[in-house]
């Protein structure tokens, strides 16, 4: 007996005129669905999110089919996955039995489900239903067991369980009731390739074939009918995210993702600026409220949600949505909440870790700009000082401009009004121009670069603050404005080549200033220092030290910077621990989203959490390469009481004091 099926046994033709009908109508209703949905999200601004289709449609085909950002978090992560892998080989076995069914026999008299290839076919399609069957119980404890701290559970979130339950289980149910009349009996071998089926067809075999013919023609009613029910159901409830979050994937940009929108202040026809209702949000921000599986990773991620603070990414992405689809006139700021708002570090832990590519941050820096640019406010009153003195004097601390190239004095450097021939202009920042702390990572600097016989060139006092921190907490314009300062310094000495110590001011420079017309080679100084080191230019003694290594979100996260100063750590001779959280998974020193500004009244301090981190290691030496958070561990350092138990240096401090002599 030839090994295949008749693949609308005990049917006939008149049900399967009907299922054709209503399978139409249910498609029908899906795509009025997101059609609806369709509106709902241009309620939104209009943005550019179809460029370089390939390279996008390619992104997408990754996510998706490999499920690799669900795969990173172990929490669930392998349940999500092999519940998609499972329905993706269904659903396509589904379209080759009616593209056998409907095409190939009637028109050409061929059948492809016969032989070894319907063999595999059944194994495949039996393996698939029972691994969806075991992953959708995995996460189903998971969520009703298990029930993770945060993790919101609706009735909506059970009867979709369930109706996936119910689909899976009829469809071996109907393949059972089948097997057990015809396999069975007849071709016992061929059954076994069905294991599942199998196992069903065993139970009911003690059944008469006319009890069997009944109980299959019923089940295939049941099961036709919750699948185009299924499909009907997507767009209006949480299952929605199915379809749209793979699309995130093909709408996320393709530079960094954190990267913030650059308003034209010169243009007249803008009436108001940030986002204090959906309507001032992007069409994407909308999108991306349904696409959100609240499965509370960014949440678990946010150190600000962590050290206790008003702040969730995942109930700032819901709240948004339940604007979107209920209340559209409501005002975002009030439902969002200021305490919430202004909590965030901007450190992209929470895209990073998205598994359906949402973009997080910059709804909450819109929220900022629509609060300090049109309402005035601010995150707290030292934040309206350090910005007013910002606007003054170049710097947050309100000290004298004239004072910004002091720290130079008597090293070898140019100040680029005396003298601009230099091979690179090093971009002090703030703190390494006026925190006696930060001080002296610059000296370091300086010294390694003449070791390698660099000639560096600073700008001195007419160097201003690179406007990142202001420009997180929503005050674009002095961004700007400090901003449009520097380019034109730097255009004035015709600087070719610039390096900075601090990732805020290197990702700044280098990334958000290309929008104001501004495109020289800006360099991080670990990834410089590697260089010189790679290209022999510095050499080396090294000693043996022990050391842990925090990433600064500026470096690992928004631009990819890791293994450059480990491998630096490594030239000097330190041998690395790493923390629980490190690398793209590093925990924020709190400093981020201009928080350095302001200060820390709710909740643990972000900071006191990352050093406790860094003791967990045992380690005695705290690296960093941000002055930012080197800023940070020293002060909480100094808070506990306990300044004395563990060092923290810059890694250009490191490198320096490793200098062959």
């Amino acid at each position: 007996m030839e090994d295949t099926r008749e693949i609308f046994w005990n049917i006939g033709q008149g049900p399967i005129v009907v299922m054709y009908l209503l399978a139409l109508a249910a498609l029908a209703s899906m795509v009025r669905g997101f059609v609806q949905l369709a509106g709902k999200w241009r309620q939104g601004r209009q943005i550019d999110r179809f460029d370089l289709p390939g390279k996008r449609f390619l992104r997408f085909l990754a996510d998706t089919f490999t499920q690799r950002r669900i795969m990173r978090v172990p929490d669930g992560g392998l349940f999500h996955a092999g519940l998609f892998w499972g329905f993706m080989i269904l659903f396509a076995g589904t379209l080759l039995l009616l593209f056998q069914a409907d095409l190939l026999s009637p028109l050409f008299r061929i059948n492809l489900l016969k032989g070894w290839f319907y063999r595999i076919f059944s194994l495949l399609l039996d393996v698939a239903g029972m691994l969806a069957i075991l992953t959708l119980l995995g996460l189903f404890v998971r969520r009703y067991i298990v029930r993770p701290v945060g993790l919101e559970t609706t009735r909506e979130d059970l009867q979709s369980h369930l109706l996936l339950f119910s689909i899976l289980i009829t469809g071996f149910l109907i393949e059972g009731s089948r097997m057990a009349v015809s396999e069975i009996r007849e071709n016992p071998e061929l059954a076994h390739w069905s294991p599942g089926g199998f196992l069903v067809a065993l139970l009911m075999s003690s059944f008469d074939d006319h009890s069997m013919r009944a109980v299959h023609q019923g089940l295939w009613w049941v099961h036709l009918l919750l699948g185009l029910g299924f499909i009907a159901l997507i767009p209006r409830t949480k299952l929605r995210h199915m379809l749209i979050s793979g699309g995130n994937s093909y709408l996320v940009p393709l530079e960094s993702d954190a990267r913030l929108s650059t308003i034209d202040l010169e243009d007249e026809h803008i009436d108001r600026y940030g986002a204090s209702s959906i309507s001032d949000l992007t069409w994407k921000d909308l999108y991306d409220a349904d696409a959100c599986t609240a499965c509370k990773r960014c949440q678990d991620r946010c150190p600000a949600w962590v050290t206790g603070k008003p702040l969730s990414p995942m109930k700032v992405v819901r709240q948004i949505g339940r604007i979107t689809h209920d209340a559209p006139a409501a005002d975002l700021v009030d439902e969002v909440s200021r305490e919430a708002i202004w909590a965030c570090t901007t450190c992209a832990a929470c895209q990073e870790i998205c598994p359906v590519c949402i973009e997080q941050v910059g709804k909450i820096v819109e929220m900022r700009r629509s609060l300090t640019l049109m309402a005035g406010e601010f995150a707290g009153p030292e934040v309206r000082k350090a910005s007013e003195s910002i606007e003054v004097n170049g710097n947050p601390f309100g000290l004298a401009p004239a004072r910004r190239g002091t720290w130079a004095e008597g090293l070898p450097v140019s100040v680029m009004s005396d003298d601009s021939r230099v091979d690179l202009l090093y971009f002090a920042g703030c703190y390494a121009s006026y925190d006696p702390r930060n001080r002296k990572v610059a000296e370091s600097f300086v010294r390694i670069c003449a070791d390698a016989g660099l000639r560096v060139g600073i700008l001195g006092a007419e160097e201003r603050c690179c406007g990142e921190p202001v420009r997180k907490l929503g005050n674009e314009y002095l961004y700007q404005m400090t901003a449009t300062e520097n380019i034109a310094a730097f255009r004035k000495y015709g600087v070719k080549r610039i390096v900075t110590a601090c990732p805020h001011c290197f990702s700044t420079l280098g990334s958000d200033y290309r929008d104001l017309g501004f495109d020289v080679p800006v360099e991080h100084h670990s990834t410089f220092m590697l260089k010189l080191i790679k290209e022999k230019r510095l050499q080396l003694t090294p000693e043996t030290f022990s050391v842990t290594f925090h990433d600064s979100c500026y470096l690992a996260r928004y631009h990819g910077i890791i293994q450059e100063p480990r491998e630096l750590l490594e030239a000097a001779g330190g041998s690395i621990r790493e923390m629980s959280m490190s690398g793209n998974d590093s925990f924020c020193c709190g400093a981020g989203g201009g928080r350095i500004l302001a200060e820390e009244r709710t909740g643990r301090r972000i900071s006191a959490e990352r050093m406790r981190m860094a003791r967990e290691t045992g380690m005695p030496l705290l690296a960093s390469a941000c002055p930012f958070c080197l800023s940070m561990f020293e002060g909480s350092l100094i808070d506990s009481g306990s300044n004395s138990a563990m060092k923290t240096l810059d890694i250009a401090e490191i490198i320096a004091s490793r200098i062959r002599k």
